[in-house]
């Protein structure tokens, strides 16, 4: 059933409203993304999973992206429920059409209109237009509403989706917390690979700390150095360059802090995953 009773009235909803476009497949590798990390979690339904329903926040101004959300994680779990969130109540009453029994659009906002926890919560390009004070209290705002061990993706992706960023959030097992588990790149590899194409697609809480001191900065400055030792094999295509310097970073940076996932399976579709690079806070 849904999470929310269907004539409850909507509460005020925090925050603000986004430019609202959005493009179909825009965000189809952020979906191939989170059924491949953890499919465990959407295909869960013991005790109060089997009401846990997934929630795409700031659909924008069409419900397309929403419902290739739905049917997507549905291959994995096919009772799943999606709840599509708007801040704007026009685009909520346009996706109207589209709901069914086990798909909704809610007028809401980092407050989600739901009664009961909730698995997982994608939010992509939302939080760009506010300042960066913003961001980790819209983090926890949105957070609340997760089951323990539910997941958070939230990050920016351009118009295309062909290139974006996502910080993996985790609500502790214990319910006490929220985790930075990892931060994902993604690059369509089409084109000539560069580090440096992803830089005008990090999430608010990177974007702005380029200085040279700073860890994202750090990251970036090892991993164009990468790419540029492995320059070589861009003679095969970029897809085999883009694994060269991920495996070349990876030996770089032993003993830093943060590490990369070497498995091949995510580096050969453009994945690289980055583990205890972002703090919370900082």
């Amino acid at each position: 059933m849904p999470p929310f009773h269907p004539r409850a009235a909507p509460r005020r909803p925090e925050g603000q409203p986004t430019r609202g476009k959005t493009h179909p497949n825009r965000l189809r590798h952020v979906d191939t993304f989170l059924a491949r990390y953890d499919p465990g979690l959407i295909r869960r339904v013991d005790g109060p999973w089997a009401d846990a329903w997934a929630v795409d926040v700031g659909y924008g101004a069409e419900a397309t992206t929403a419902l290739e959300m739905a049917a997507r994680l549905r291959r994995i779990n096919p009772q799943l429920g999606l709840l599509g969130v708007e801040i704007d109540p026009e685009r909520v009453a346009a996706a109207q059409p589209f709901a069914n029994e086990r798909t909704h659009f809610r007028l809401g906002g980092f407050n989600l209109p739901v009664q009961q926890p909730v698995r997982l919560i994608r939010a992509m390009n939302v939080l760009r237009q506010y300042d960066e004070p913003g961001v980790a209290p819209a983090w926890a705002r949105m957070a609340s509403h997760l089951l323990p061990s539910g997941l958070l993706l939230e990050g920016t992706s351009d118009p295309l989706g062909r290139r974006w960023v996502v910080n993996v959030l985790r609500k502790s097992a214990d319910n006490a917390a929220l985790e930075h588990e990892a931060l994902v790149f993604r690059l369509t590899l089409r084109e000539p690979f560069d580090p440096a194409t992803l830089q005008p697609v990090l999430p608010k809480n990177l974007i702005h700390h380029m200085a040279p001191d700073e860890p994202i900065a750090h990251f970036f400055a090892a991993w164009k150095q990468a790419a540029l030792l492995t320059a070589a094999h861009q003679v095969w295509g970029p897809r085999r360059w883009f694994v060269a310097a991920a495996e070349q970073l990876a030996v770089q940076v032993v003993g830093a802090s943060w590490r990369i996932d070497r498995r091949r399976a995510w580096l050969e579709d453009g994945f690289l995953i980055v583990y205890g690079l972002v703090a919370l806070g900082a």
